[in-house]
């Protein structure tokens, strides 16, 4: 049997990369998605809430998780430490201080914000989450690969995901209710609110209110409705009677979160070898390696 000398497996191997790059335009050629001009979003007043966790709770028993009792989330002793949505919770409820009024701590609900353009979708290679007309972004478990890119590209660290569990992990994270939003209802955390610190509807009326507030009300709101421009939008919007840095909001500009994430994984998928196609390679190297001679290659 001829054996196969290190130029001769140099350049098939070469040419083997050749054809791979072929891939290349079909990798880089996405699209990106307008979102709807009719989507849905949420105003979230954080100078009405009062922290009384009831959308935590709210949230829970809409979609099947384990659910405490609700008077158990009068605990305040929760807010000791600032949590983010888990497998376990899709949104929870932080309390910071006020610097204006210190009698009176800031209480912030946290969770998916649903962007205009999100980097989830843009990050994930097998289209496992969508962004849908009416503004959510949704996960399907059918399609997910267990990557976790979405957990890095999301620029609100988001999307949780199930490692307790060794057999079909999910993607955890608010889902806009899409399910009872189905059915005609609207979100379980803004029909629980008691005091109306979320407001559901179309999102250009929801800004249209927001604005409204923070002009007519100096004194009470920042001139700055948050999520109004970061990330090229979000389609839950916050208003605040303090300065979002000092209720730890991440710090974002107004470009869509998807153009560093696109760029990052189109150059990582680029070039992909396919699985049948990379143990071929591989095989071919220990084959070259079994029968080379002990000295003296040919140069």
């Amino acid at each position: 049997m001829a054996r196969l000398s290190r130029r001769q497996f140099l350049t098939g191997t070469a040419m083997f990369g050749a054809e791979l790059a072929g891939l290349a335009p079909a990798a880089r050629a996405a699209t990106r998605r307008e979102p709807s001009p009719d989507r849905t979003g949420v105003l979230v007043d954080t100078s009405v809430c009062i922290g009384c966790r009831s959308c935590e709770f709210a949230c829970k028993k809409a979609h099947g998780l384990e659910t405490p009792p609700l008077e158990s989330y009068e605990d305040r002793s929760v807010f000791a430490e600032r949590r983010r949505p888990d497998h376990t919770a899709l949104t929870v409820v932080n309390r910071y201080d006020n610097l204006r009024d210190p009698e009176l701590p800031v209480a912030v609900k946290a969770q998916c914000m649903h962007c205009a353009y999100p980097a989830c979708v843009s990050a994930c290679i097998v289209g496992a989450f969508t962004k849908r007309p009416d503004g959510a972004v949704v996960w399907d478990t059918g399609k997910c690969i267990g990557c976790r890119y979405c957990m890095i590209a999301c620029p609100f660290q988001v999307p949780a995901f199930e490692y307790h569990k060794a057999l079909q992990p999910r993607i955890m994270k608010c889902d806009f209710c899409s399910a009872r939003r189905g059915e005609g209802k609207i979100p379980a955390c803004v029909e629980i609110c008691p005091v109306e610190a979320l407001t559901f509807g179309p999102r250009e009326d929801l800004l249209r209110i927001a604005r409204d507030r923070v002009k007519r009300f100096p004194d009470r709101y920042v001139s700055h409705v948050f999520g109004e421009a970061e990330v090229g939008g979000t389609d839950w919007l916050y208003i605040s009677g303090v300065d979002f840095s000092a209720l730890q909001f991440p710090q974002l500009g107004r470009s869509p979160a998807p153009g560093v994430s696109e760029s990052i994984q189109h150059g990582i998928f680029a070039y992909f070898v396919p699985p049948v196609s990379l143990y071929a390679l591989l095989g071919a190297v220990m084959w070259i390696s079994k029968n080379s001679p002990e000295s003296g290659e040919e140069a």
